[in-house]
Parts: C-alpha cells; structure tokens; sequence
C-alpha cells in the first residue's frame, strides 16, 4: 500500500512537520538539556556529536518530525514512523523526545493521536521500542493504550544495543 511516512499533521495548538537538515540548531537547542535523556537508553544524546549522529539518523529514515506549537512556532520536540513491514502491516512510532518545558501538559499524547490517527489509515498494527529504564515512557505509552509484549536488545543507529520493551497498539483495539 502506497502511504508517506513523513506527512504534514496537525490539531488545534500543534503541528508534525517533516524534519528539515535546517532544523538541527533550533532541535538541538531542545536536545542538550542533559534532563530530557535521564532515562532515555543513550544518556548522552544531549552531546553534540551524539545528538547529530541521532539527528543524522532522523534524516536518513525519511520518517522524521519536529513537533512545533502553533501558538509560538516553537520547536518542542521530535519523533517519527520508521520500519514499516509490509508483511506484517505494522510500523514503529519512536525515538520521540520533548524539551523540559513540554513535560506533564498532555502534549505526547495528542501527538501520539495525530499519528496514530493517520497510520492506522494503512496499517494494522504500530508498534514501540522503550528503554527498559524509561518509566516515564514506558507509563505515557500505556495510557494511550499500548500493550507491552516482549523484552528485547534493540540496536540504535550509531549507538551501543539497550534492552528496550516493544509495546503495540492494534487497530482493531484503538
């Protein structure tokens, strides 16, 4: 099935707009508060050198986000589709992160709503890796209504392999 990973979405006080290699300064300003990656599987994304090697990985999957607020153009974050398999119909959504300033005011899950109310236009199944330390992840995922199904060692694009929990969400449950 013909579908774009990397649409421009939007509600009422947010916008999900395809990364641009122009967006890296103002992302990173978000990024390199040591804070947003303390339970994060690399700790160190808010480097320099690692957060574009991260960035440079967003780019490449062709799936990438910035999350902007409408109300001020803000950059609050990013996240992103990536590793659709056909045979099984299921994308990931993942490597999403905010700045502080975004934490606690129900932003992720009008976000995760925006792009799970798009992909399920395609898909049967959309699937997350969390880090295994990640609680607060691993919490907000659950209240969207993603089930924890397997224990994994998962592999990031120029970083060492982290246990990570993959949860899913089926269409037919959302």
């Amino acid at each position: 099935m013909e579908f774009s990973i990397q649409p421009n979405l939007e509600n009422e006080k947010y916008q999900i707009i395809p990364l641009k290699q122009g967006d890296f300064e103002l992302l990173y300003e978000v990024a390199s508060d040591p804070e947003v990656w303390e339970q994060h599987p690399n700790k160190d994304r808010y480097k320099r050198t690692v957060f574009q090697k991260f960035f440079d990985a967003a780019m490449e999957s062709n799936g990438a986000f910035k999350i902007v607020e409408k109300a001020t153009g803000l950059i609050l974050g990013s996240s992103r589709f990536y590793d659709y398999n056909e045979s099984d119909n299921s994308i990931f959504i993942g490597y999403t992160f905010y700045g502080i300033h975004s934490w606690g005011k129900g932003i992720n899950p009008q976000i995760k709503k925006l792009m799970l109310d798009y992909i399920f236009q395609y898909v049967d199944k959309v699937n997350f890796y969390i880090g295994k330390d990640n609680l607060r992840s691993q919490i907000a995922i659950e209240k969207i209504g993603a089930k924890k199904v397997e224990e994994k060692k998962v592999d990031y694009e120029g970083e060492p392999s982290r246990i990570n929990f993959l949860y899913e969400i089926r269409k037919e449950n959302y």
